[in-house]
């Protein structure tokens, strides 16, 4: 995953240079169907307890948070242009559909959703194929810029 990112922050990163778009980046927290707003705000109110609490609290806390929902980083990718709302672009939906065939983020939320490694990606020696990654990369973003909003 980590090239792919990479690939993707710099075909971003190429894209903008020739764009009125700004980026600032926003680090979020995707969370599992069905945690309540009261279960995320005990997570965040124990983090936040975590970080200030003496040693002999620390496991406590962590007890505590175990049985709670633990939710996934995410990263996204905040586009913005004078006169249009913001743009949000998961960065890691991008970096799924690099690595992956067929990948559909609106398909991924379902339990049942099985992924297929893009093994064209992987040259006969088992490394990867950084042109086909670029490629894959670089179209991928080219078609986030192309279907952002106009003025």
């Amino acid at each position: 995953m980590q090239p792919a990112f990479i690939r993707i922050l710099d075909c971003i990163r190429k894209q903008l240079d020739s764009s009125a778009w700004k980026e600032t980046y926003e680090n979020v927290l995707i969370w599992q169907p069905g945690t309540t707003e009261e279960q995320k705000a005990d997570v965040a109110n124990l983090v936040k307890q975590l970080e200030a609490a003496k040693s002999e609290q620390v496991e406590e806390i962590e007890q505590a948070l175990m049985k709670l929902p633990t939710p996934t980083p995410g990263y996204h990718l905040c586009l913005q242009q004078e006169g249009l709302e913001t743009v949000k672009v998961d960065l890691w939906d991008l970096c799924y559909q690099v690595c992956f065939q067929n990948y559909s983020p609106s398909l991924a939320e379902s339990p049942n959703y099985i992924v297929t490694i893009d093994t064209s990606l992987i040259d006969e020696t088992g490394d990867i194929d950084w042109q086909l990654l670029n490629d894959k990369a670089s179209y991928l973003v080219s078609r986030v810029f192309a279907q952002l909003p106009t003025t």
